[in-house]
């Protein structure tokens, strides 16, 4: 089997394989953004590390492009983590076993973390570099990207001189990006009123499986099941013609990912058992035929759970399907001015079991703030409606979008790279998902900013694999996008 640094170019191969080594999840990062404080003095760049572990470096340009207006290069240093049932990963001590299959590289049954650390290698081989011309670099490597995006709106941009910007946080070789979305997360807590398990009842879990799961930005339109969803529609209709009591719900990896697997515990009465478990194999065979094309594996299994002292009350058990039946999720609007483009979108990313009951966690991201803070305030009303004591609160920050620079210089130099190593022009897009660009378009006047990216699939999920023929093909365009920028 290939080893990843054989392959090319080596030079971004082998900061990638350092930074895979590395435990780097949300909220993770000290030891990956110490590792690059230490790589970029040991030659003798300036670097600076915040309170938060982002990171900036700078480095001189080359002969030539010394006086050069600077260049600030981005990307972010944590991943999502996510591994596959019954696989012994520990993320905040363990790096990623890498594997390369035929043109891709992959995880061993965990995400990669492709996304950003193919991004963070670019950087750090430009920062390497003895023989590509650029202008002085400002390399900023922030955290918390997956988790809100925290690390961003935090980061100093008063320590930056340039006032052009390439980010490299996208995930094709086929586009230029020149503008993207903003996004906003909320929590719904709801009260599960504990009252003591019923006599005569049996537990059960309801385990979903098999699903595709992927990012709840590049991959809303795919119409893919959401876990959560899937479990709470099948509580909703059990709990038509039964008395069932939620004991547990969680499910989800993150919020800005779309949900792979959850489990749901009910409490049944032992005279419905057979016909509650009779229900959800027909649920299964329906929602198995629905899903056929957008989740072909989709699998919910029913199993016998130990039997809890204490269950939600009926009321609360109805609301919590309720709240997930009427939560805006999926695919809200599309683009009226650009054809094919999400304009707006939510995904309920995750479910986690509280004292006090649950908590949902949701995402709206949107290319129109207006329609970003409409979703989120009808979020908002839903959860006053529905009573008990339900709380509704956001998450995170409000992250703005990115809008198209006017007048760009950066996009034409990065069409212009494109055209000479493909040969053709490339796509110029202004994309649906959201970044961490419009922390720094809007604080720092007139920045010009292009995104560049390489092929990534299934990202946020086990299944995630980058193309190393794309990264090969990409860095051929960053080099040459560094050398245009003389002045």
């Amino acid at each position: 089997m290939t080893n990843i640094e054989q392959l090319e170019p080596k030079e971004v191969f082998s900061h990638f394989a350092a930074l895979s080594s590395i435990p780097r999840g949300s909220q993770n990062e000290k030891q990956v953004s110490d590792y690059i404080v230490k790589f970029a003095k040991e030659r003798g760049l300036e670097a600076r590390q915040d309170k938060m572990y982002n990171v900036l470096v700078k480095k001189p340009g080359t002969p030539g492009y010394e006086n050069a207006p600077a260049l600030i290069l981005h990307g972010h240093m944590d991943m999502v983590c996510e591994k596959d049932p019954g696989v012994e990963h520990d993320f905040t001590k363990d790096g990623i076993k890498l594997v390369v299959d035929g043109d891709y590289i992959r995880a061993d049954r965990t995400s990669l973390g492709a996304d950003n650390g193919i991004g963070c290698s670019f950087i750090l081989a430009l920062l390497d570099s003895k023989d590509i011309a650029h202008p002085p670099l400002e390399a900023v490597m922030t955290v918390m990207e997956e988790m809100g995006k925290v690390g961003a709106s935090e980061f100093d941009v008063s320590q930056l001189e340039g006032t052009r910007m390439v980010d490299f946080n996208w995930v094709t070789d086929e586009q230029i990006l020149a503008g993207c979305a903003g996004d906003i997360s909320c929590t719904i807590d709801v009260n599960a009123e504990w009252v003591s398990t019923p006599p005569n009842t049996q537990a059960l879990t309801l385990a979903i499986s098999g699903l595709l799961g992927g990012h709840c930005e590049f991959d809303i339109h795919l119409e893919r099941a959401n876990g959560i969803v899937v479990l709470a529609r099948m509580l909703n209709s059990l709990a038509k013609k039964h008395d069932v009591r939620v004991a547990r719900f969680a499910g989800g990896a993150q919020n800005n990912v779309i949900p792979a697997h959850g489990e749901l515990v009910l409490v049944v009465q032992m005279a419905d058992r057979a016909a509650v478990v009779k229900e959800i194999i027909e649920l299964n065979t329906t929602l198995a035929k629905e899903f056929s094309v957008a989740d072909p594996d989709l699998r919910v299994t029913v199993t016998e759970a130990a039997l809890p002292s204490r269950v939600y009350s009926k009321s609360a058990t109805h609301r919590v399907g309720r709240i997930v039946a009427l939560l805006p999720n999926g695919v809200i609007s599309m683009s009226r001015s650009i054809d094919g483009l999400v304009e707006s979108s939510s995904n309920l990313g995750t479910v986690r079991d509280t004292d006090a009951g649950l908590t949902f966690t949701c995402t709206i991201t949107a290319g129109v703030s207006s329609r970003k803070h409409d979703i989120f305030e009808r979020m908002r009303h839903l959860a006053e409606m529905a009573g008990g004591g339900t709380e509704f609160k956001q998450f995170g920050l409000d992250a703005p979008e990115f809008p198209p620079t006017p007048n760009s210089r950066s996009v034409p130099a990065a069409v212009a790279a494109f055209e000479a190593v493909h040969g053709r022009v490339p796509e110029v897009l202004v994309s649906s998902c959201s970044l961490e660009l419009g922390f720094f378009v809007n604080r720092i006047p007139r920045l010009d900013t292009v995104g560049i990216g390489t092929e990534l699939q299934h990202l946020h999920s086990t299944k995630e694999r980058v193309s190393h023929r794309s990264v090969a093909r990409s860095w051929k365009v960053v080099r040459d996008f560094v050398g245009r920028l003389k002045d």
